[in-house]
């Protein structure tokens, strides 16, 4: 968490400057990393006004509080940001796609049908990392999983390979090309 204290109209204050980064770490247990906290401390005539920006996934999140006093203000604005984050999180967990379908069912493959008519979806998705490595490998990673297929990086000319298993039980080798 990457926090920064900017002190205007007063004189900078080490202790002011730990408590709000103290106090901006209870955001943490809501919200990713990175995380940026910007506070903006600052006095106007006889009202202390804290200010504070939260970055954090893509989400800016703002509050602001004046008091009397900086500490309760800093107290203030900690609380709306809470609950502003508890509120983005919960949203979040509840999101749902606005189609009656489940996530998995929102492709449709176009113009495509099978035998019996019916338009073809695509109902499970995955998401994998591919690993660079050699066909023997590959080959071998296939076995292991029991697979009767796998998606991999050749490690020698770096081209997305895909290699499966055929009928009598022999191994088949799709080798892609990215040039036009």
């Amino acid at each position: 968490m990457q926090v920064s204290v900017t002190f205007r109209h007063m004189e900078s204050s080490d202790a002011l400057r730990k408590y709000a980064e103290e106090k901006t770490e209870r955001l943490s247990k809501y919200l990713f990393e990175p995380i940026e906290v910007h506070w903006v401390l600052s006095i106007e005539k006889i009202r202390h006004i804290a200010d504070a920006t939260v970055a954090a996934n893509g989400v800016a999140i703002k509050a602001q509080e004046d008091t009397q006093d900086m500490y309760s203000a800093i107290d203030s604005v900690i609380d709306k940001l809470e609950n502003q984050v508890r509120r983005h999180k919960e949203r979040i967990k509840q999101h749902k796609s606005h189609s009656g379908e489940s996530s998995g069912m929102r492709y449709a493959v176009a113009g495509a049908e099978d035998s019996a008519g019916r338009r073809l979806k695509i109902v499970k998705k995955e998401n994998r990392f591919i690993k660079p490595m050699s066909v023997e490998e590959a080959a071998m990673q296939m076995e292991i999983a029991g697979n009767d297929f796998l998606v991999f990086t050749d490690s020698s000319t770096s081209a997305i390979n895909v290699i499966y298993r055929l009928e009598n039980g022999d191994l088949g080798l799709i080798e892609t090309n990215t040039r036009l």
